[in-house]
């Protein structure tokens, strides 16, 4: 019986671990996309942090992917939709704000890439 129930045990841990684990990457993912603060009243200006590095994004057919540890924000650069994948999953989350076209600048990086912007 004490096999069984350190293996339990040790099952257990692990799977404790690997939640823990989970979460915290998914936290430090979302975290690392967006690192600006303030300025949710226009004109924006009066915000702090760096705005999205759009050169460090991935480009995708149909925009660009910010891969992340457990999560990828994933732009679609036609419509403005931000969506999150996760284990091959895609959930469409929301579009670009006011502030976020303003703080950000997502048109100027999908032109740069050679997408037409429609947002």
């Amino acid at each position: 019986m004490t096999i069984r129930k350190n293996l339990i045990r040790t099952f257990a841990a692990f799977g404790a671990l690997s939640a823990v684990l989970l979460v915290a990457g998914f936290v430090q993912d979302v975290r690392s996309f967006d690192r600006t603060s303030g300025g949710y009243e226009p004109p924006y200006t009066d915000y702090t942090g760096e705005p999205i590095d759009w050169a460090t994004l991935d480009v995708t057919s149909e925009g660009m992917a910010h891969r992340g540890h457990v999560v990828n924000v994933l732009i679609d650069c036609a419509s403005g939709m931000m969506s999150f994948e996760v284990f091959k999953v895609t959930m469409p989350f929301r579009e670009f704000s006011d502030r976020a076209v303003t703080v950000h600048k997502p048109r100027e990086a999908c032109e740069a890439r050679g997408f037409e912007p429609a947002f």
